[in-house]
């Protein structure tokens, strides 16, 4: 039991911490502040992707903390339309990151996707994996 009683709070910190770390061990990345602002940002763009009923299911399977960050700063109705290629979706990740100077591009974004595949559910996935364009689909392995 924690000192203030929200084990609620300090597991979704300590689950949120095995991601990052999860997705620092397949990036072989040195900084975990990029290995988070790479998931951030991969996660907001994948968002926006997403349909709203498709969005919330998805979302329902991350932790809290991870939850939290998945929805900062989304306006729903200020959600334009995204683009349907890999190589758009590739350049608008690339373009957040690059002051990250490990940042490889389309490798790095399917180890983001390789963690979303080992800690979500095999459905979830792929009914997110089904809403996307076939060509985003191919940068995210199937689980």
């Amino acid at each position: 039991m924690t000192v203030q009683g929200l084990e609620v709070i300090d597991n979704s910190v300590h689950v949120t911490h095995e991601w990052i770390n999860e997705l620092a061990d397949r990036l072989d990345w040195s900084s975990k502040r990029s290995v988070l602002r790479l998931l951030r940002v991969t996660l907001h763009h994948l968002r926006d992707h997403l349909v709203v009923d498709e969005l919330a299911q998805f979302s329902a399977q991350l932790p809290v903390l991870i939850r939290g960050f998945f929805f900062e700063g989304w306006v729903p109705k200020k959600t334009p339309v995204k683009e349907r290629s890999a190589e758009e979706f590739v350049a608008f990740i690339a373009a957040e990151m690059s002051e990250t100077a490990e940042f490889r591009g389309r490798e790095d974004i399917k180890c983001v996707f390789d963690v979303l595949n080992n800690r979500l559910s095999i459905g979830e996935v792929e009914d997110v994996r089904a809403t996307l364009s076939e060509k985003i689909r191919d940068l995210w392995p199937q689980p």
